[in-house]
């Protein structure tokens, strides 16, 4: 298997598309949809070879915390704040996750984060910008 990308990082939410249609296609709550909104969410990688722990720090000082080995299960937390179990595997250098209902990439892309989540057919994809 191919070597993970260097995802070790801090990425500050530059932009997405298509988030409304996801959200509600994946029935996040309005209160969340909003909190989500071009929100400024800064994300924190730390790895480890295959060990990862994936923070998203939220404005007003939420945070949600996954960690995981790279092709072992894990427990791990939704956008709305459900927990479930996944594995996250590692295809042509991206982290991939099936979630209970979207799958989720992320990649390092021309030095960006670049995040794809797709449910029945919609495809959220969200961008952010290195920042340490």
């Amino acid at each position: 298997p191919k070597a993970a990308m260097a995802f070790a990082g801090k990425y500050e939410f530059e932009g997405d598309e298509n988030y409304d249609a996801f959200v509600q296609k994946i029935g996040l709550p309005s209160d969340k949809v909003e909190m989500g909104r071009n929100c400024k969410i800064v994300t924190e990688v730390v790895q480890n070879g295959n060990d990862f722990t994936w923070t998203q720090h939220f404005p007003g000082g939420r945070t949600t915390t996954n960690t995981f080995t790279v092709g072992q299960e894990a427990d791990m937390e939704t956008m709305g704040g459900k927990k479930f179990k996944a594995t996250v595997k590692m295809e042509d250098g991206k982290l991939v996750a099936d979630f209970p209902n979207y799958r989720h990439t992320a990649e390092i892309c021309g030095g960006k984060l670049v995040e794809i989540s797709t449910s029945s057919g919609v495809v959220y994809k969200r961008t952010s910008k290195k920042i340490a």
